[in-house]
């Protein structure tokens, strides 16, 4: 984040108009963030997770691993690199939540009662 603002700064673009550039970047950061934590076999959470539901801590990690690459793929393509290219965020947004609902209405199976 320091380093997004010292480029701002040195184009001239530290700016009221220009701090979607500095909103997008702390996105970013956030979503990878949270990306890496979901997709790591060594995160805390994800270790905390498998010993709270008492499963296999590899099988806790191969179930969550397509969620995380699809959400990290829509974010990716519809949030990154579309805001990078001036793109309105919230148009993103919008696609996005599309993207993802159409993606679970067509792939997405009920859950079976117990």
């Amino acid at each position: 984040v320091p380093l997004a603002w010292a480029v701002l700064d040195a184009n001239g673009m530290a700016d009221p108009e220009h701090y979607d550039i500095m909103y997008a970047t702390v996105a970013c950061i956030m979503s990878g963030a949270v990306w890496g934590d979901h997709c790591s076999p060594i995160a805390d959470t994800t270790i905390l997770s498998s010993m709270a539901a008492r499963c296999n801590h590899i099988d806790h990690v191969r179930t969550q691993l397509p969620y995380a690459m699809v959400a990290g793929a829509v974010a990716l393509f519809l949030g990154v690199l579309p805001a990078g290219f001036g793109f309105p965020w919230w148009a993103s947004l919008l696609l996005g939540i599309a993207v993802l609902a159409g993606i679970l209405r067509y792939w997405g199976r009920p859950v079976e009662a117990m």
